[in-house]
């Protein structure tokens, strides 16, 4: 039997970066990202939102692949969004994401960072923070980072 463990960090925003995660939807989107990911045989580790964008820990299985993942959570949750009628104009997250490794001496680092994402935004842009984890993590197009 394989053994592995290899945890990802991903952040993704939703189109257009509208503020819609909010009110009833936001603890229903959580809860339903974490069932749909048991039924897909996704570990989610920790995840939390605000009211753009989410930021989801999941170690990754022996036989997944970072996009079949993103596709998977990304599309079936704005789809059931959607069915559900939970907001009133149509939910979309936007195509794409930031998928980041993170080492065992980090996880828990990232774990509070996920789980303080409410206070993090208050001080700091959902912009603010994408600039920043493309220039630290080295994503540059064209000689400067992609917003």
């Amino acid at each position: 039997m394989p053994y592995s463990r290899i945890m990802i960090h991903c952040i993704w925003a939703t189109k257009n970066r509208q503020r819609i995660i909010n009110g009833e939807l936001k603890p229903l989107l959580r809860a339903h990202i974490k069932e749909n990911s048991i039924k897909k045989h996704i570990y989610i580790d920790c995840l939390n939102c605000v009211e753009d964008h989410i930021h989801v820990l999941i170690s990754l299985g022996i036989d997944q692949t970072i996009a079949k993942v993103m596709q998977l959570i990304k599309g079936e949750s704005s789809f059931w969004v959607n069915q559900q009628g939970l907001i009133s104009n149509k939910f979309e997250w936007q195509d794409d994401y930031i998928a980041l490794s993170v080492s065992s001496s980090a996880i828990d680092k990232v774990r509070a960072y996920i789980a303080d994402q409410e206070q993090h935004h208050s001080k700091k842009s959902f912009d603010q923070e994408y600039k920043k984890f493309l220039t630290v993590h080295g994503f540059e197009i064209f000689g400067s980072a992609k917003a």
